[in-house]
């Protein structure tokens, strides 16, 4: 009988492949044949769950992260507070504005007294406010 020379005769490894076997994989494995792996079923549901009604451009009332706060109020003055970390010439900045659009990883505010566009990414932010009651529920 000869073992795998990187194993010595440590009977935890089997000849082929050296993937540890225990009594949980159905004891040692035979010399020469190749491990298996145990399978594990998982049921899956056949039925879709109660889904909300979609909206075109809105995306289901569960997922409520900012982007999607943000996109119910659009067209709202926000103030956008956010800080950039090691940046000597300002460490924390107020931005005020139109909300234009938001996505995933950015705000797009519209200045209404200058016309100036900020585009602002989401990582720097720490939160908003606004003047003015939010929408927070989807439009059904």
């Amino acid at each position: 009988m000869k073992h795998n020379q990187s194993y010595g005769a440590n009977p935890y490894y089997g000849q082929q492949g050296g993937y540890p076997s225990s009594p949980s994989y159905g004891g040692y494995p035979s010399y020469g044949q190749p491990m298996q792996s145990p399978s594990i079923q998982v049921p899956l549901p056949t039925t879709p769950g109660p889904q909300a009604p979609q909206v075109p451009g809105m995306l289901p009332l569960e997922q409520s992260y900012i982007e999607n706060i943000l996109r119910l109020n659009k067209g709202k003055i926000a103030t956008v507070y956010m800080t950039f970390e090691n940046n000597k010439e300002w460490n924390a900045k107020v931005f005020k504005g139109r909300v234009e659009a938001a996505g995933r990883d950015h705000i797009i505010l519209s200045d209404p007294q200058t016309g100036m566009r900020y585009l602002l990414l989401m990582v720097y932010l720490d939160y908003v406010t606004f003047d003015e009651e939010l929408e927070y529920d989807y439009p059904y």
